[in-house]
């Protein structure tokens, strides 16, 4: 069945290259792996494009890549991530002020401590904003892995959250009066 829809390349890369490289570099923790990742990504894409059957097609191709290069490149060299805050448009992430603030710093760093799986699962959830189901399409994984992902990943991160991040408390409390 043809389709109406023309990928356009250079389209496709203006809106989609912060999205493809915030999350390698939320999954590596490595900037310059990160845009290596994209750089191949999007020559991928290139070779591909013919293939596109939809803009929501090339999204969800592109995600899929990114998380998929990105996960290779941890298995190969064991990056664990430290400072994670890209700066990127608006609505592939959190606004400037929180990425740039002290809590926001460690609370990457609780995230860069999770497991892979979990950690891969979390930031398509709350940075990419997918629902379960797209998740597991995009990670090519069972509905009932990215929800246990979810839910373990969520539950280890309030753990590591409730003691790594007293102090931030403390001083909320202090600052309303408590």
């Amino acid at each position: 069945m043809a389709h109406d829809w023309q990928p356009d390349f250079e389209q496709l890369v203006d809106e989609h290259q912060s999205m493809v490289f915030s999350l390698a570099w939320r999954m590596t923790g490595d900037r310059g792996l990160a845009e290596e990742i994209a750089q191949d990504v999007f020559l991928e894409l290139d070779r591909h494009l013919g293939k596109m059957e939809s803009a929501a097609h090339a999204c969800f191709w592109l995600r899929r890549v990114a998380m998929s290069r990105s996960a290779d490149a941890l298995r190969r060299r064991r990056v664990r991530c430290t400072d994670l805050w890209v700066e990127i448009d608006e609505h592939h992430g959190i606004r400037m002020e929180e990425r740039s603030s002290p809590l926001g710093a460690r609370l990457e760093e609780l995230l860069a401590t999770l497991p892979e799986p979990q950690r891969a699962a979390l930031v398509l959830r709350y940075q990419e904003d997918l629902t379960p189901e797209e998740i597991a399409a995009t990670l090519e994984a069972p509905l009932a892995t990215v929800k246990s992902h979810l839910q373990r990943g969520l539950k280890l991160l309030r753990a590591k959250a409730a003691d790594g991040l007293k102090e931030y408390v403390r001083v909320k409390e202090q600052a309303r009066g408590i």
